[in-house]
């Protein structure tokens, strides 16, 4: 049994991630300053703190509590929040990350586990699915501050021996997701549908996305704790589905019969967006396996008994 700090761990992600090392018998103690956050994402048992990663108490708990691995799932999480404000965006993603790598080093972690991006590391792909070879070129503040904490990674580990694994989401989705945030287009239809009301898709609901199911992220953040050398991984399913499958699977899985309606595209919106996971498969032994429909099926029925309730 191991002691992990999941940052981030009242969040969509981190509190599967959480879920996952307590089902799995770890002692889970959770940061998370709830600014997108909630407590009735904790998992029970879970020990838990209100601290934002930028803050000075950061190195105090460290101190008294002695992780053996950081799982760090905290972040400013919106693209177009990004490119608006690339300086907040640097604050809580760059600094606040290397707040905790320092303190990891500090008092003597073993592991840090990073939660980077596939979906925007790679800008516009030029193969698909994109291995870890790919050129690395976001085209985005927060996707080039993801790249340059995994420089960091490095840097801290050739020079200080703290070992990591990075691992490169595709499009997470899934029950917890926030349903009134800009990421997560899947929630976001979801919890319009079952109030029966307008759904609007931007563009012409081409554009594709990788879309992986949220247990198999967790999973592969389990199977991350136990890996001996520090690496970088895609997670991810390979396959694109495109906004107007999205749409059409949820509007069968919620019930919902009015027909979408397209607004103008985003400025900067990637068209294509695929991932291998093959070098996870082969290290990691991680392969997805819930499809887009069951996932997607999973996560309309968690809208649902929430809408119930």
């Amino acid at each position: 049994m191991a002691k992990i700090l999941v940052t981030g761990g009242a969040g969509f992600i981190g509190s599967w991630v959480a879920q996952k090392y307590m089902e799995n018998f770890h002692e889970v103690v959770v940061l998370d300053d709830l600014s997108m956050g909630f407590k009735s994402n904790l998992p029970e048992g879970a020990k838990f703190y209100q601290i934002d990663i930028r803050s000075a108490a950061l190195d105090k708990l460290f101190e008294m509590e002695r992780f053996d691995y950081v799982n760090h799932h905290a972040a400013q999480i919106s693209v177009r929040k990004s490119v608006d404000d690339p300086a907040h965006d640097a604050d809580i993603n760059l600094i606040g990350t290397l707040n905790l790598l320092k303190s990891s080093v500090k008092w003597g972690v073993k592991k840090f586990i990073f939660a980077s991006t596939g979906g925007a590391i790679y800008g516009e792909q030029q193969t698909f699915p994109a291995g870890e070879e790919h050129p690395a070129n976001p085209l985005c503040p927060y996707g080039i501050h993801k790249l340059t904490v995994e420089k960091y990674l490095y840097y801290f580990r050739y020079n200080f021996g703290l070992n990591y694994v990075i691992l490169r989401y595709a499009n997470v989705y899934g029950p917890r997701q926030n349903p009134f945030g800009e990421a997560g287009v899947v929630a976001i239809f979801a919890k319009k549908m079952l109030r029966n009301e307008p759904v609007t898709i931007n563009g012409e609901g081409k554009q594709s996305r990788d879309f992986v199911y949220v247990g198999e992220v967790a999973r592969a953040n389990l199977l991350a704790l136990e890996y001996p050398q520090s690496d970088f991984f895609n997670i991810g399913t390979g396959k694109e589905t495109d906004i107007n499958t999205i749409y059409e699977h949820l509007s069968l899985y919620c019930n919902y019969h009015q027909a979408a309606r397209y607004g103008p595209p985003l400025e900067g919106e990637q068209l294509r967006s695929s991932i291998s996971f093959a070098k996870a498969r082969d290290n990691l032994g991680w392969s997805p396996e819930i499809g887009i429909e069951t996932g997607l099926d999973y996560t309309a029925q968690y809208f649902k008994a929430l809408h119930k309730s």
